[in-house]
């Protein structure tokens, strides 16, 4: 079954602090098909937040646009059986992409790639200590990319909600840095050489990338009790 937002999934929180400008640098996306508007620099994003996604339009250019976090699935209440709010799937596991109904057909037809600066995982409970990932870079916290999956209608909601544009994020297994604190999984991040392939290359291009980043290239940034933003000013 997929990964749903909560606090024991893995990733449930990161931060995108890098500027519009430098995005569009980074993703070679044209300023024409820059569909943030005034984007602020965004240190805590949840679950159900809206955040930055590159993706391609229907003529193959790349755009950026806003998508809120976790594809959404109806739910409905265990006491009255009466809908209540949708469930949010965060996380997709590399490998279940290509078979599970939830990603398939994302996974063939609507990969993304989501900017990102940091990602947060917590160790320990009562207070659990939270540690936030980043590159290593000429920068504290280089920007990057997860790989991600989007669409654009969300079955059996109601209206309001059926055409919401949301993502997903791409985990697989932990590399050695991310495992002491987290054991399973850690979300997959894109090399730069390789954004071309994740957002139109062959499904089988595509899963060859699903593999974890290397610890030598990441570094912790921040540790502490309470952690939850990513100590960006």
């Amino acid at each position: 079954m997929a990964e749903r937002g909560s606090l024991e999934t893995m990733c449930n929180l990161y931060s995108s602090t890098t500027t519009q400008q430098a995005m569009r640098s980074l993703f070679k996306v044209d300023a024409k098909n820059d569909q943030l508007g005034n984007f602020e620099p965004l240190s805590a994003i949840w679950p159900k937040y809206d955040a930055p996604v590159v993706r391609l339009t229907d003529s193959g250019e790349r755009e950026i646009v806003l998508m809120s976090w976790g594809f959404l699935t109806a739910k409905v209440s265990k006491k009255t059986g009466k809908p209540i709010a949708p469930a949010a799937w965060n996380n997709a596991r590399a490998d279940k992409v290509a078979t599970n109904g939830l990603w398939k057909d994302s996974f063939q037809n609507r990969r993304c790639l989501v900017p990102a600066s940091s990602f947060r995982e917590a160790k320990g409970r009562n207070p659990a200590t939270d540690y936030w990932f980043a590159l290593k870079g000429d920068v504290e916290r280089p920007p990057f990319a997860f790989a991600g999956l989007w669409r654009g209608q969300q079955p059996g909601l109601p209206p309001d909600k059926l055409n919401q544009l949301t993502h997903t994020i791409v985990t697989t297994t932990a590399n050695e840095l991310v495992k002491p604190i987290h054991p399973d999984r850690m979300p997959v991040i894109i090399h730069p050489a390789d954004y071309g392939t994740w957002l139109s290359g062959s499904d089988d291009d595509a899963l060859s990338l699903l593999r974890p980043f290397p610890s030598d290239q990441m570094q912790i940034v921040l540790q502490g009790v309470g952690q939850l933003r990513d100590g960006s000013s």
